[in-house]
């Protein structure tokens, strides 16, 4: 089984995914990190993040997803960039090459390419990001599209940014500004805007906590389940 969660920055996608994942002890595909990691290697490549400079560096950028008893890896080119990848930095540059074709083309081919690896062995896959149910999977067997108000996706993600930087962590004025810049660029952007599947089943995660949007998941997946048996 394919499921897949769409939705903006900061709306819950990525930690319900993960833990759907577990508990159903499937592959978590994490595909913004994927896009992370490309974002990384231009920003290490001093490239601008343009179609032309794509089409030189994509064919010798590798990513990868390799699951592992402590957490999913991310390498890039085989080195291991899992936490690089989770810096603000590396996230603009997400969002600026995910309008890129040969970025696109190139990810989505690796995404596919896992999870029906995974399918064909019998087992599930969750994957997440932004045109999942639309453009890379619209066959997928459960879309969820994950919304939620600007202003809880900001204080999340500061939260988060907060947790896991030993440094400075921009305000939270900032990270709501990014968001909105972010979500602005998702859903004008010519190459597989930001939208929900018209299958898609919607998630208001606003107001609720990480474990009532992992079970409201679980739920959905269930109902397939039994509706297709």
């Amino acid at each position: 089984m394919i499921v897949a969660i769409d939705g903006p920055a900061g709306s819950g996608k990525s930690t319900t995914a993960r833990r759907v994942a577990e508990r159903m002890g499937w592959l978590y595909l994490d595909t913004g990190a994927m896009y992370r990691a490309v974002g990384l290697a231009f920003v290490e490549a001093e490239q601008p993040f343009s179609s032309e400079c794509a089409a030189k560096l994509m064919p010798g950028v590798s990513v990868d997803l390799d699951p592992t008893a402590t957490g999913l890896r991310v390498l890039l080119n085989g080195e291991d960039v899992t936490a690089q990848i989770r810096t603000p930095e590396a996230g603009k540059a997400a969002s600026k090459v995910a309008v890129l074709g040969d970025v696109r083309r190139r990810l989505v081919e690796t995404q596919r390419r896992i999870a029906h690896r995974e399918v064909d062995a019998g087992r599930g896959v969750v994957l997440e990001g932004r045109d999942i149910g639309t453009v890379v999977f619209p066959d997928a067997d459960v879309k969820i599209f994950m919304i939620a108000e600007l202003a809880a996706r900001a204080r999340r993600r500061y939260d988060e940014l907060k947790a896991g930087m030993n440094g400075d962590t921009p305000s939270l004025d900032v990270i709501s500004d990014e968001l909105a810049e972010r979500d602005q660029r998702d859903a004008e952007r010519a190459l597989s805007p930001l939208l929900p599947a018209e299958d898609a089943v919607l998630l208001d995660t606003t107001s609720i906590s990480v474990d009532e949007q992992v079970e409201r998941v679980l739920s959905i997946i269930d109902d397939r389940r039994n509706n297709t048996e």
